[in-house]
């Protein structure tokens, strides 16, 4: 049986509800990873048999942003606090292994410096994946050019790290009818096996 790890933006948890209960049934994930989730500290997130560990982000008084990591009952894990600027929220699963499973939004129109990327990095164990809505274009990863953050997130994977995307789009711009991939998987390199 395949262990799935999943990503996705959902664009406000709330109103994805039963989309996400969907995802759940049809890939029964051992973590589920949601960005834009656009909740506020007394909003519920909660699914059955699922663990959520949550980093909400507000804009003033409007919920924006924020990760959510789903976690199955059936998997022994425990949270573990990033000390981080970025909306990132971390969890160590128990596999065969020790894995860190941690999920990541970066804001297009944010500066992110890439000391921060690197600080995240440093904080998650020798095993881990880092997914999540990056937001960066990169010809490494399918994209049709290569933009500042796409840079950015190259100096990352260049620190012995590895890129599971294949060229697949993993987002359609309504504004401009075009597909994109900023949606990435990054792992330790001994787990590429997995």
């Amino acid at each position: 049986m395949a262990l799935k790890i999943v990503s996705w933006n959902c664009h406000c948890l709330q109103t994805h509800k039963e989309d996400i209960k969907s995802i759940i049934n049809k890939f029964q994930p051992i973590c589920l990873g949601l960005q834009e989730t656009y909740l506020k500290p007394h909003l519920s997130a909660k699914f059955k048999n699922y663990i959520t560990q949550r980093n909400d982000f507000q804009h003033g008084s409007r919920a924006s942003g924020g990760v959510d990591c789903l976690t199955s009952c059936q998997i022994p894990s425990k949270p573990i606090l990033v000390n981080t600027q970025l909306q990132a929220v971390a969890i160590k699963i128990q596999l065969s292994s020790r894995i860190t499973v941690c999920y990541l939004y970066l804001p297009p129109r944010d500066h992110i410096e890439q000391r921060h990327l690197d600080e995240l990095i440093r904080q998650l164990s020798s095993l881990f994946f880092l997914l999540g809505d990056f937001n960066g274009h990169n010809t490494l990863w399918g994209s049709t050019d290569t933009n500042p953050r796409g840079r950015q997130i190259e100096t990352l994977v260049d620190h012995c790290l590895c890129l599971l995307n294949d060229n697949s789009y993993t987002h359609f711009h309504q504004a401009s009818q075009t597909f994109h991939t900023i949606d990435l998987a990054i792992c330790s390199p001994s787990l590429v096996p997995y």
